[in-house]
């Protein structure tokens, strides 16, 4: 029998109790075989699923995936204890330093007019703490992890605080047209290298311009395609009304159904991110 008191309630000791157990000798075979690069898609998944209980504005949900994320966090941190590293103590050690450190007008002597002036400390602070000593480190300190739309955007304000930017939209519209111009030149071209570069300096254009509109450009694409998920069911329901399949019409066809699909669903409630 496991050394476990069961309880009516639990608390974060008893999580990290629980996560010990699994790990040890006469646990989990499961738990026990994992590393960080093993459950390392597990932490991205969870943290996902926890944006998803918020967009939805579900509590219950909510608390439930943050429970996830949490599990993830102790696992780690178990794993790093286990060879001698940090513990999950160290982990909340560290970021309690970090807050004291970055928030001077509460925990200190410095005064803030208003929250954008506090990020603009939170930024030096950020720098100073990270040995960050020129532009460019700033930049190559955004992570390589991030989903490749806002690792794009961080970047791009990064590079706007050293004054490198457009001075309005317009310009980042008409960069968008030359990128555009010329992923069509790559593509004439036939170079698949040259394709992908072109493709990526058009997203990052893109991307650009919905910076400037004040666009997340991730919301944005998320939207999209729940539109495309709509008009396509939209799009099949009345192909099987005529009886057919969709792999079977013309395209012509198809394009037919999908401007009455538009048509459809025209003021419908489109959802948000």
């Amino acid at each position: 029998m496991i050394d476990f008191q069961y309880k009516s309630s639990y608390d974060v000791s008893d999580l990290e109790r629980i996560v010990a157990i699994l790990r040890a000798p006469g646990g989990c075979p499961w738990d026990a075989e994992q590393d960080h690069h093993s459950i390392r898609r597990n932490l991205l998944e969870e943290s996902y699923e926890a944006c998803e209980a918020i967009d939805e504005e579900n509590a219950a949900h909510l608390q439930e995936e943050l429970g996830d994320v949490l599990l993830q966090v102790v696992f780690h941190a178990q794993m790093e204890k286990e060879q001698g590293g940090f513990t999950l103590n160290d982990v909340a050690d560290g970021v309690c330093k970090k807050l004291i450190f970055r928030h001077p007008h509460v925990f200190g002597n410095v005064e803030v007019a208003d929250s954008a002036e506090v990020l603009s400390n939170w930024e030096a602070l950020k720098r100073v703490e990270k040995s960050q000593e020129s532009y460019t480190d700033t930049l190559k300190a955004v992570a390589t992890s991030l989903p490749s739309l806002w690792r794009a955007e961080k970047v791009q304000k990064k590079a706007k605080k050293a004054g490198f930017d457009w001075p309005d939209a317009s310009g980042a519209v008409d960069k968008l047209s030359e990128e555009l111009g010329e992923l069509r030149e790559a593509m004439d071209g036939g170079d698949p290298d040259a394709v992908a570069e072109e493709l990526g300096d058009l997203l990052f254009a893109a991307v650009n311009v919905s910076r400037f509109v004040k666009v997340d450009a991730e919301d944005a694409l998320n939207a999209a395609t729940e539109k495309f998920i709509r008009r396509f069911a939209r799009v099949e329901e009345k192909a099987k009304a005529q009886g057919k399949d969709m792999k079977d019409m013309t395209l012509t066809e198809l394009d037919a159904l999908w401007d009455r699909a538009k048509e459809d669903l025209k003021g419908e409630p489109q959802g948000h991110f």
